[in-house]
């Protein structure tokens, strides 16, 4: 079977060794694999569409921009802390904001403009309900599609110094950044709740026996096997599961809202 290359996003420096764990642990099962880092998801799309990669670790922008060059594109896999996911619309505790509607003209804290979660839905959200925001956008490593959180945690050192009066976060960060200090107990509160929506896929754009191998082999990892264990720890999940891409409908609304 010929060596099958994966393309991802260097977005910290716990890239490296996630995927070369994941390199042996291939190769142990009979794959051989490698894999390219990128700086940015746009040169890793370009590469993939011009078939330089088999498979392509796409944040969801990645995935509607590789749709759009390629319409075969398909997802065969995900992590299960991909699915479900929600933004948050955040304000000061002792904000009169009891709704969207209520941050008309207002300053409205994003993370990096090529997020989803920080931007691109949340701002989707309000276009939606009609309400037109000053968005504040903290374009921290533009091109890893908010992969980091340091857009976002601008936008919410922005709201608790009053220069912004919300900010917009993934869900998931408000206990990080509760837990690191960043966000201190009591000073702010949820405003909105988005839609759910679906992140990260492992893509791909043809049919090959190494890309089944590959799919087979992810989908196959348990969390119980002491061997595997690291690598997902290191990922961010305890299961691969089937790649779905319904769960992207949000952010393509918001992306051509936004257009």
């Amino acid at each position: 079977m010929r060596e099958l290359i994966l393309g991802a996003v260097a977005y910290d420096a716990k890239v490296i060794p996630i995927w070369d764990g994941f390199r042996a642990w291939f190769a142990k099962r009979g794959l051989p694999f490698d894999y390219v880092l990128y700086t940015n998801y746009e040169r890793q799309v370009e590469d993939h569409v011009r078939g330089e990669l088999d498979v392509a670790w796409n944040s969801p922008l990645a995935w509607l921009q590789t749709v759009q060059r390629n319409p075969s594109a398909r997802a065969v896999a995900m992590r299960d802390t991909d699915r479900d996911l929600t933004s948050v619309v955040l304000v000061r505790a002792d904000a009169p904001y009891r709704a969207l509607p209520d941050l008309r003209g207002k300053r409205v804290g994003v993370g990096a403009g090529d997020s989803p979660q920080a931007t691109l839905i949340p701002l989707g959200a309000f276009a939606e309900a009609g309400v037109d925001v000053d968005a504040v956008k903290h374009d921290v490593l533009l091109g890893k599609h908010g992969d980091h959180v340091g857009g976002e945690r601008v936008a919410v050192k922005a709201l608790l110094a009053g220069d912004v009066d919300a900010a917009c976060i993934i869900d998931g960060n408000r206990l990080a950044f509760a837990n690191d200090g960043t966000l201190p107990p009591g000073s702010t509160r949820v405003l909105h709740h988005t839609g759910a929506y679906d992140h990260c896929n492992m893509t791909v754009l043809e049919h090959t026996a190494a890309i089944a191998r590959f799919t087979e082999l992810l989908l196959g990892m348990d969390y119980a096997d002491p061997e595997a264990r690291p690598l997902l720890d290191m990922e961010g999940l305890t299961k691969w599961l089937p790649g779905r891409t319904s769960g992207y409908a949000l952010l393509e609304r918001a992306v051509k809202r936004l257009a």
